[in-house]
């Protein structure tokens, strides 16, 4: 641990340890990293081990699935390119996504796939990084024909399947109609992994080529990637995800031969990363320093406020809240958000102990990623539980609550 005079208490950040160790010592959670940062000082609690039955301890240095915690890290790339003016924000994306291009839009978003009527305008490049370009995992929709298309062409992750390569991805998605008029309605997960493709195809690199040549090697983020290296692996745990009925350790991922122990068919910017705590700090510790670290810029500092404060009209918030309130394994049980940014949730109005202005994400593999720039706070939970059983995000809830009850100042 390194120490510092930034406002964290002793006996604060030793009840923190002792709330995410009775979680361990519950035989629910098997492990996890933790990581508090604020100013110069960081604190990092690894407890627990790699397996349920036991195995190797959990370390500084073990490497997570990030899930949905990919999304605020990935949406990066896309703002390079709207600093480089590679991008505009209201420009069509037909010349990079001729798939998308002359889009149909169901009468009713749950009516059948041919009861449709055209776009009103093009998709734009905002509502792809607004996530509301149309189309999206809306799990208030399950069951509905089009929600059943999606899963049926493999374009979401975590089916048996794996998604397709991107070029085919594009071409299944564009066969289908939108569910809502582009820049109407805020959905979920499907804008994250089209941010991905778009930045390939503007850049000529693979997505993956591009995060790392912009932003993870200059962060110094030498363990972020889309899959791990065989000389890595034994630094990833197994995944888990528990019965809901019995809460018996089934593995949904094993590290050696597992979905990430090879290089992907497709890079998914909305759940596809593995990382570290120390590699996640430097992003979101970048973000809170307005896109400089160590001195060297990132991002615009404009570019970095675009996508930590909302996004979303009252309208769409509405939607979203509904979504987050309603489906707590979606929202994994942190409904007290408000906004969207770009990638990411903004915090619009306090619900909980965080502080207004409070940005990042939460991910179905039992990650959770945020920082706060009101408290220069930047906190990063990661278990390899997922969120089939409330267990991860009741550790999610707790490290949050007594992150926050650590400041004092």
């Amino acid at each position: 641990m390194e120490t510092g005079n930034n406002g964290l208490s002793a006996a604060g950040l030793s009840r923190v340890r002792e709330v995410l160790a009775r979680h361990v010592e519950s035989g629910k959670i098997p492990g996890l990293v933790a990581l508090i940062g604020r100013g110069d000082e960081t604190h990092v609690e690894a407890i627990g081990t790699m397996r349920h039955d036991g195995g190797a301890p959990m370390r500084r240095d073990t490497i997570f699935r990030m899930a949905s915690t990919s999304k605020p890290v990935t949406i990066a790339a896309a703002m390079v390119l709207l600093d480089e003016c590679r991008l505009r924000l209201d420009d069509p994306v037909d010349p990079w996504l001729p798939e998308l291009a002359d889009r149909r839009v169901l009468k009713r978003f749950d009516g059948p796939l041919d009861d449709t009527v055209p776009a009103r305008r093009p998709i734009t490049v905002r509502d792809v990084l607004t996530s509301t370009f149309g189309l999206g995992m809306d799990m208030t929709s399950l069951g509905a024909p089009i929600m059943n298309a999606v899963f049926e062409r493999g374009l979401t992750p975590n089916l048996p399947e794996p998604m397709p390569e991107p070029d085919e991805w594009m071409r299944r998605l564009g066969e289908l109609p939108l569910m809502h008029q582009p820049g109407e309605r805020w959905q979920y997960q499907i804008s994250s992994d089209l941010v991905g493709v778009l930045v390939s195809r503007v850049t000529g690199q693979s997505f993956e080529e591009f995060l790392r040549e912009r932003v993870f090697e200059p962060l110094g983020m030498i363990d972020t990637g889309f899959h791990v290296p065989p000389g890595k692996i034994d630094r990833l745990p197994v995944l888990y995800a528990p019965d809901p009925g019995t809460g018996q350790f089934l593995v949904w991922d094993e590290a050696e031969g597992g979905r990430w122990s090879e290089p992907p068919a497709f890079q998914g910017g909305g759940g596809g990363l593995v990382s570290t705590v120390d590699d996640y700090h430097a992003y979101f510790r970048m973000l809170l320093n307005g896109g400089v670290h160590e001195g060297k810029r990132i991002l615009s500092r404009p570019a970095v406020e675009l996508m930590t404060t909302n996004r979303l009209t009252p309208g769409q918030q509405a939607a979203r809240d509904a979504m987050a309130r309603d489906n707590v394994h979606v929202s994994h049980g942190q409904g007290q958000h408000g906004g969207w940014g770009f990638g990411m949730a903004v915090r619009t109005y306090r619900g909980d102990y965080a502080s207004v202005g409070q940005f990042g994400w939460d991910g179905g593999s039992g990650t959770a990623t945020y920082a706060d720039p009101a408290m220069r706070l930047t906190g990063i939970l990661l278990t390899q539980v997922g969120a089939s059983t409330p267990d991860s995000t009741r550790l999610i809830h707790d490290f949050w609550t007594t992150l926050y009850q650590a400041v004092d100042d």
